[in-house]
């Protein structure tokens, strides 16, 4: 677990006044953003949300990070790696074309992932919006087949599911 890891992974967080929230149906990738904060020396909860839903959360001080920056190579790797778990999409079903994508509304935020893949060699295809019918505002980007296997041999992922279907396309 880095700092980095977890700026990327706040894309898919919620801010209260001192703490961020991330939620997830993943509760094992919930308590290991937990485990990872407190092995860094900061404070980590868990709950879940509400009696009859399959969401857990994960919650800790905004003060935590600081005024961390994305600098090194590391920091940029671990930064899209949790951009990724919290942001990205993969292929789930053996039976369609395998695919890596990133996924936000933000578009400076996804401009800034594609560059640091750039910087990285993961080549990936353009930022497009699926459908501006459905949502204006939506944007994605591919990861080109050609560069699958630098991305999950350099990225990867630390969230269980992904994780595992990264392997299968090894």
């Amino acid at each position: 677990m880095t700092k980095a890891y977890l700026i990327g992974i706040l894309h898919d967080a919620t801010e209260r006044k001192n703490t961020f929230r991330i939620s997830q149906k993943s509760k094992l990738l919930v308590s290991f953003v937990a485990e990872g904060i407190k092995s860094l020396g900061g404070n980590a909860w868990i709950y879940k949300e509400g009696k009859n839903r399959s969401v857990y959360v994960v919650e800790f001080s905004k003060s935590f990070l600081g005024n961390k920056k994305i600098i090194t190579r590391k920091e940029k790797i671990d930064y899209i790696r949790g951009y990724f778990d919290a942001d990205g999409g993969i292929a789930k079903n053996r039976n369609v074309r395998f695919y890596i994508y990133f996924a936000q509304k933000d578009l400076i935020d996804l401009s800034e992932v594609k560059k640091y893949l750039d910087e990285l060699n993961i080549s990936s295809g353009k930022i497009h919006n699926p459908s501006r019918k459905v949502d204006p505002n939506y944007w994605r980007f591919y990861i080109r087949s050609k560069s699958y296997n630098d991305f999950i041999r350099i990225i990867g992922s630390w969230h269980p599911e992904k994780r595992h279907f990264l392997r299968m396309k090894r």
